[in-house]
């Protein structure tokens, strides 16, 4: 438990806790469940706002059926530009996805790299008040009687930018408050914001469409900025911005103490391998790195991706911030970033097409009007949360995040397939492989943008500089890696289902396999790492029985 500081740093503390002195003076337990749920409205309300596009796209365009009751008689025959006929249509909504997604994984890059120099909780507040007015002013133009594509484009091209705020930021909040401790599975409850927010998003714009598919933009932008003034009134960034001296499990003590030891120790190599001594300084050592979770890293530099070796301090003494391609560097980035960009495009083309692929496909012989496939389509999120949730405490359980991520991209590929053959048989099929495909597909993309940025950017870089502010930077890297697949596959999704939904799944099945092959080499070292340290399944059912 940390210990509060004999002069907290309550001036530091958001205005939010000026206002209700109650609130200041809590235990770090107080201050690490605000953060958590903050950052979970915080990202949720993120999410929400991406919903809309993805709802009113089956009315922008031509519709397979159009609902009578509709508050203006010309979005039943959909809505120029996005309604010409032909495949000029579907292009079009394709561009529209591709222009927010675009600037989203530039812009991503460049939070990162802000997010690790300036205060979180202002940076994080001004990407949601702004992400806010700009899904407000999309929906504006049902009311403006707008029809241009430049409008459209313009706002989705500003909207990315201050969407990729988001998550660097949350990610990073996170990270300065839980250790590696089951950050698996805790991240992996906390990353279900995502799906959460898709549901949120999806019911909140699907239940006023009816009113006109404006409504459908401006009752999610409002949301959003709502959440932004609570992150700004209560978020607390750092347990050091509430006066605390170390973090959980005093850590930053532990820490300490362990680089004074290992200041005296000989080896210079910024990668080692601890190995077995009798001496009582290296038992010290073993004890202390226990403490504060540090594992000892493989003799392979990918098997020993995800553990950190000290803190770098500058002539200061003051952690400094690791550069953009120094943190390209980092063990496993790159790797896992590329892995993402596949795994994203096939949860951004869900994400952004399944709506209007359950409105323009029968289910057990009838098509479904344009607000019951937006809810309806809610089950993948469900999954999605679920997935997440499994993902982070599988890893958790067995200590292998690659493993875990690949084996859940295999069972994602049968999953899609038997969706696509059987989905449309009954209600129940539909539903039923819907939530597989989701938990799936979702399972990987959680686990990787969380408890993997985190365990990556906490890491020693090659130099042998500690990066515990790369954090925020790393993040960015992977995401907004992950952000450009994400951008693609929604526009191929555009050209692609002109010539019919096969095609579509057999590009989400290709992209799946590919993301596979890029952690192919860091599961093969995790499984050897494993069998070698007699730390695997079967060895923990032996020391157990």
């Amino acid at each position: 438990m940390g210990t509060l500081n004999p002069n907290p740093q309550s001036n530091q503390l958001p205005p939010g806790y000026n206002l209700l002195p109650l609130l200041q003076s809590k235990t770090i337990g107080f201050y690490r469940i605000t953060v958590l749920i903050l950052t979970f409205c915080s990202y949720a309300s993120f999410h929400a706002s991406r919903k809309p596009p993805s709802i009113v796209k089956s009315v922008l365009t031509n519709p397979l059926n159009s609902t009578s009751n509709s508050a203006d008689s010309d979005s039943s025959n959909g809505w120029a530009p996005f309604n010409e006929g032909g495949e000029r249509g579907t292009h079009r909504l394709g561009e529209l996805d591709l222009a927010f997604l675009s600037t989203y994984s530039i812009g991503m890059y460049f939070a990162g790299h802000i997010g690790d120099r300036i205060d979180l909780r202002y940076f994080l507040t001004f990407g949601m008040i702004f992400s806010g007015f700009s899904t407000i002013f999309f929906g504006l133009g049902y009311w403006w009687n707008i029809h241009s594509l430049g409008f459209f484009l313009i706002v989705q091209i500003v909207s990315g930018l201050f969407q990729s705020i988001g998550w660097p930021c949350v990610v990073s909040v996170v990270g300065n408050w839980f250790g590696k401790s089951k950050r698996g599975l805790i991240m992996g409850i906390w990353n279900s914001q995502m799906p959460i927010g898709n549901i949120l998003g999806s019911v909140l714009a699907s239940s006023v469409l009816e009113f006109g598919w404006g409504w459908s933009f401006v009752v999610p932008g409002v949301f959003i900025i709502l959440v932004g003034g609570l992150v700004f009134l209560f978020l607390v960034v750092s347990p050091e911005v509430a006066g605390f001296e170390s973090l959980g499990d005093g850590m930053e003590i532990e820490l300490n103490k362990y680089e004074q030891i290992q200041n005296d120790r000989t080896s210079t190599s910024s990668s080692i391998v601890l190995q077995e001594e009798n001496s009582e300084k290296e038992k010290e050592v073993q004890c202390i790195e226990a403490n504060v979770e540090l594992h000892k890293v493989d003799e392979e530099n990918e098997a020993g991706l995800l553990h950190t070796e000290s803190q770098y301090s500058d002539s200061d003494g003051v952690v400094g911030a690791v550069g953009f391609f120094e943190a390209w560097r980092l063990p496993g980035v790159a790797p896992y970033s590329f892995c993402l960009f596949f795994s994203k495009l096939v949860a951004y083309t869900f994400l952004y097409w399944l709506p209007f692929y359950i409105s323009h496909t029968s289910v057990a012989g009838v098509h479904l009007s344009h607000k019951m496939a937006g809810i309806l389509s809610t089950i993948f999120d469900l999954g999605g949360v679920v997935g997440g949730i499994s993902a982070g405490y599988i890893s958790d359980k067995i200590e292998a995040r690659a493993v875990t991520s690949v084996l859940f991209l295999l069972f994602s590929i049968p999953a899609l397939i038997l969706y696509r053959i059987y989905g449309s048989t009954s209600m129940a099929t539909n539903i039923c492989l819907m939530f597989l495909s989701g938990l799936f597909v979702n399972g990987p993309y959680s686990l990787i943008t969380t408890a993997v940025a985190a365990d990556l950017g906490t890491q020693s870089s090659s130099n042998g500089k500690g990066n515990s502010r790369a954090l925020a930077t790393v993040t960015a890297i992977i995401d907004g890696t992950g952000s450009i697949g994400a951008a693609l596959g929604p526009l191929l999704t555009g050209y692609i289902s002109t010539r019919g939904w096969n095609s579509v799944f057999v590009m989400l099945i290709l992209s799946i396999l590919s993301a596979g092959l890029f952690l192919f080499r860091l599961a093969k070292a995790e499984v050897i790492s494993k069998m070698n340290e007699r730390k695997w399944l079967w060895n923990r059912i032996s020391t157990t029985q």
